[in-house]
């Protein structure tokens, strides 16, 4: 059994509600439609509190519905990215626990503040920020609303009522290099980032190693684009490498990894031996196995799962938790008909030597 196949709690929540996820498909589904950051009724007409045990009954014996929601950075919630796979975990949550889930879009980095204290003023729960440039914000809210809870992905929040989620992306980029590294038909292989941030310059460095390390003779092109919601940025980004000499892409760039695959996908129907690695979520889901060479699974659905849940049943704790390898976090999809079994095999031998700390992976 492959390490990113560990049974993990990650992993066994994922199992029980993948149909959940493929039913889904993407984007918000039509009975959760976004009402602005205002809370759901509460029963009675009263606002209801969680008990000192954690029982989801109020005093006056009636269950709690719990409000827990998000925020997104720039790229939107439908992203086929990082921001998507978090409301796909809202929205296993909520199937779970009865929840009430929510999100507002920011269309700009002005959009952050706002947005959270809109939930946190109307009473959310659990206020989620999704991603790395959102740290500042969610800051700023949660000094200011230190009675309220707020989640964090990707950043680091230093407060006592925000729970900060990190991944390491560097070893999960390692596997998919490996991949790369195995299978680049010209040793020319791409890297498009969206902004040049640090958790991108994880994946960027994991990912060249991993390609380093099966194929010293491979050059890696980096192209960053400077920002997640660009497609037609991405697919001139994918262009330019394509015309480079490069056959495999691995885009780190959220939305704007949409156009990367739009780019590949016109090769491949000229007759172009080119592929694409996705990121964050399985992303022949989205763009089919014809263009999808693997992804970069990054399990923001289950982190955001996790946690919520936690907050149900009392167990909400502020501070840093990290997923790699180890905590089945980052990894390949379960399904890779594109990749074969030997190279497959590598990839299972390189991450073995990762988790147990022979293979320490670069993440600058």
């Amino acid at each position: 059994m492959t390490i990113w196949r560990r049974r993990s709690w990650m992993a066994i929540i994922a199992a029980v509600f993948a149909l959940t996820f493929v039913l889904a498909g993407c984007g918000k589904s039509d009975n959760n439609q976004n009402n602005g950051g205002q809370p759901p009724e509460t029963q009675g007409g009263q606002q209801n509190e969680q008990t000192e045990t954690g029982s989801n009954e109020t005093s006056g014996g009636e269950e709690k519905q719990y409000y827990v929601v998000m925020v997104t950075d720039v790229g939107g919630v439908n992203d086929n990215s990082f921001n998507q796979s978090a409301w796909e975990g809202l929205q296993q949550f909520e199937s779970e626990y009865g929840a009430k889930v929510d999100y507002l879009q920011s269309q700009s980095d002005a959009d952050y503040v706002p947005n959270l204290n809109q939930f946190v003023k109307n009473g959310a729960d659990l206020t989620w920020g999704i991603g790395f440039l959102m740290g500042d914000a969610v800051k700023q809210v949660a000094d200011q609303n230190p009675d309220a809870k707020l989640a964090i992905i990707d950043q680091v929040v230093d407060a006592p009522n925000v729970a900060s989620v990190t991944f390491k992306e560097h070893e999960g980029s390692y596997l998919v290099g490996v991949v790369a590294g195995l299978m680049t038909k010209t040793n020319k292989i791409g890297f498009v980032g969206g902004m040049e941030i640090p958790v991108i310059k994880r994946f960027e460095a994991g990912f060249t190693a991993g390609v380093k390390a099966v194929n010293p003779d491979a050059n890696v092109i980096i192209n960053y684009t400077g920002a997640f919601d660009a497609p037609d940025q991405g697919k001139a980004a994918a262009a330019t490498l394509y015309n480079d000499g490069a056959d495999i892409i691995f885009h780190a760039a959220g939305a704007t990894g949409d156009g990367v695959f739009n780019e590949g996908i016109e090769r491949k129907k000229a007759g172009g031996d080119v592929w694409v690695i996705g990121v964050d979520k399985d992303q022949s889901i989205t763009f089919g196995h014809d263009i999808t060479l693997t992804s970069m699974m990054k399990r923001v659905d289950q982190a955001v799962v996790q946690v919520s849940a936690d907050l149900v049943n009392g167990r909400f704790q502020p501070g840093l938790t990290e997923l790699g390898l180890a905590e089945n976090g980052v990894g390949l999809p379960e399904n890779n008909p594109n990749v074969p079994e030997d190279v497959l095999k590598q990839v299972d031998e390189y991450a073995q030597k990762i988790v147990s700390g022979e293979i320490v992976v670069p993440s600058e």
